[in-house]
């Protein structure tokens, strides 16, 4: 069965009681402020993890805010660890920006190792800048580097450009379904364009191109069922996340749901058996 997991950024307005008024930031700026206090950290991350659980998923994704670099100690990592060994939850990626310089970038990479991710997701100047360090820092580390998509990269062009050929396999990308709609690009024509280079997906769905409003599966414009189409024509059996991040609402009941869809389209492909619901334009 495939590894879906609970993306820990869709509760990024979570410390805001739901109602995200200034934009991504301010939910980041919260949940980093919520966290990062050792005397409750235990608890609080331990608290996180229970809901996720409760979600029905035995997989998730640490957010930056949630157990960041730039702030985790030894204190963190070790409660961390408690709180994940203790769940048997497993860790498929640590999500978000891991710096701009060879030792913010290595501070990343270890708290990514702790937590026993083996990739992480999201994005670091380094990638411009000094690839030599980044590159080596990966190997030391033992972890993986997939680009998520932004509103930067118009293309699946502009994503294998950044990747490049000098990863020493170890740089890829971890496909944003949603900001591939959001730039106006079919996303399951740009998984089939990055091919190889597809390292992991953040499956979600919004509701209109040029916008990102997150919602549930199959209820937005990114068509879905294609993705997963597009998925198996390249040969990708790894996990997946879902994602959506709403401004002024609790996710947790829209992204069981998308987690019952996922399942149920993922288990019509194995079958060879038409998608009950398309979803996007598929």
């Amino acid at each position: 069965m495939t590894n879906i997991s609970f993306m820990g950024a869709n509760l990024v307005a979570q410390q805001l009681d739901w109602s995200m008024t200034e934009g991504w930031m301010q939910g980041d700026d919260a949940a980093n402020a919520y966290y990062e206090p050792i005397a409750t950290f235990e608890e609080r991350f331990q608290a996180f993890v229970d809901l996720v659980a409760d979600a029905g998923f035995d997989a998730l994704d640490v957010w930056t805010a949630q157990l960041n670099w730039t702030w985790a100690t030894p204190a963190h990592l070790e409660a961390a660890q408690r709180v994940l060994s203790k769940s048997g939850m497993t860790v498929n990626s640590y999500a978000g920006g891991f710096g701009d310089t060879p030792a913010e970038f290595k501070a990343a990479c270890n708290v990514a190792a702790a937590i026993g991710a083996p990739i992480l997701g999201g994005g670091t100047s380094l990638l411009t800048s000094d690839r030599k360090s980044l590159v080596d820092i990966l190997k030391a580390s033992g972890r993986l580097l997939a680009i998520e998509n932004h509103p930067e990269h118009k293309s699946a062009q502009d994503v294998i450009d950044e990747i490049g050929t000098d990863g020493e396999g170890l740089i890829g990308t971890a496909v944003d379904t949603g900001w591939w709609g959001t730039n106006g690009v079919d996303a399951a024509q740009a998984i089939r364009e990055l091919g190889q280079h597809v390292m992991y997906i953040h499956m979600k769905d919004i509701r209109e191109a040029g916008a990102h409003e997150t919602c549930a599966l199959g209820e937005g414009i990114v068509p879905i069922t294609d993705c997963l189409s597009a998925l198996s024509e390249i040969g990708y059996t790894g996990p997946m996340a879902i994602e959506h991040e709403p401004e002024h609402s609790n996710p947790v009941q829209d992204v069981i749901l998308s987690k019952k869809l996922l399942l149920g389209w993922l288990g019509e492909l194995r079958n060879g058996t038409p998608f009950t619901t398309a979803g996007g334009t598929s």
